[in-house]
């Protein structure tokens, strides 16, 4: 009678460890162009930069690579039960935020809005010939990105300020159909009032962005 051979967890690390970080998978996420998977925190934070797939070079997506993810939950949950004590060990790093969550209101909510309807938006630099500031206020080099619904116009400013490394003193107007936002003013809001009823088809949403003008 054949005797059964055990197999050790190292036979399948091929399998559950991330390409990326050379760590067990966690939150598995796929890309769905090439069916390449990964960590979720460690493929958003590479497409940050970007939109070829790390393992094979293919391009995913032109503009937001980020619509090409998919979790693979039925993977996690093989891959806890191979490891045991992964899932208690590594699932508070997967709550962290990385790249998706920088526009998150409550940095202090362990959720990150991840449960939130999600929009996508295209940050676009307004410049205006020879206003104070134009040299200052560039265009991002990846200007799509996708939050929750939930985010406010302020919340949008300090990710702008972030990213272009303005000084925490400088101020931002943020505009959409060229009409100044608040920055109480959610993403939603924003859309069901100033985007889509004013027949605008596109997608994602255009906000502009741009130095502030005083006007007093």
């Amino acid at each position: 009678m054949a005797t059964q051979r055990k197999h050790l967890v190292k036979d399948f690390n091929p399998h559950i460890t991330c390409y990326i970080c050379k760590g067990y998978l966690i939150k598995p996420t796929t890309v769905t162009e090439c069916l390449h998977t990964f960590c979720k925190t460690c493929i958003v934070q590479h497409f940050e930069d970007s939109n070829d797939c790390p393992r094979c070079g293919n391009q995913v997506h032109e503009t937001n690579p980020l619509e090409m993810l998919r979790l693979d939950n039925t993977l996690e949950e093989i891959i806890f039960k191979l490891v045991p004590g992964l899932r208690e060990h590594e699932s508070p790093k997967a709550d962290k935020p990385k790249v998706d969550e920088e526009c998150d209101e409550n940095e202090e909510d362990k959720d990150y809005h991840r449960s939130d309807p999600q929009i996508a938006i295209c940050l676009d630099c307004l410049r205006n010939n020879g206003q104070s500031g134009d040299n200052v206020v560039k265009g991002l080099m990846k200007k799509f990105i996708r939050c929750s619904t939930r985010v406010t116009v302020g919340t949008i400013k300090k990710f702008l300020s972030l990213k272009l490394k303005l000084p925490s003193s400088y101020e931002l107007d943020v505009l959409c159909n060229g009409e100044i936002m608040g920055k109480d003013h959610t993403m939603e809001f924003i859309y069901m009032t100033r985007w889509r009823l004013r027949g605008e088809n596109s997608y994602p949403m255009v906000l502009q962005y741009r130095p502030r003008i005083d006007f007093g």
